[in-house]
C-alpha cells in the first residue's frame, strides 16, 4: 500500500514537471542567465580577503 502511494506519488510529480515545462519553455533559461550574471563581492586589493561592510578592510589598519 505504501508503495502504491509512492509511486503516484511520483508520478504526479513528473506529470506536474511536464505540464510545467510544456506551459513555461524557456522559464530555467532565464533563470541560468540571472545565476551567471551575478556581481562578485568586494575583495580587498592588498590581502585578498572579502570586503565586509563599507568600513575596509582590516589590513590597511595596521
Amino acid at each position: 500500500m505504501l508503495f502504491k502511494i509512492i509511486l503516484i506519488f511520483l508520478f504526479a510529480m513528473v506529470l506536474v514537471g511536464m505540464i510545467g515545462k510544456v506551459l513555461f519553455p524557456n522559464k530555467l533559461d532565464r533563470m541560468t542567465a540571472l545565476r551567471r550574471k551575478a556581481v562578485k563581492p568586494p575583495v580587498c586589493p592588498r590581502c585578498g580577503r572579502y570586503m565586509v561592510g563599507k568600513s575596509g578592510c582590516d589590513c590597511g589598519k595596521a
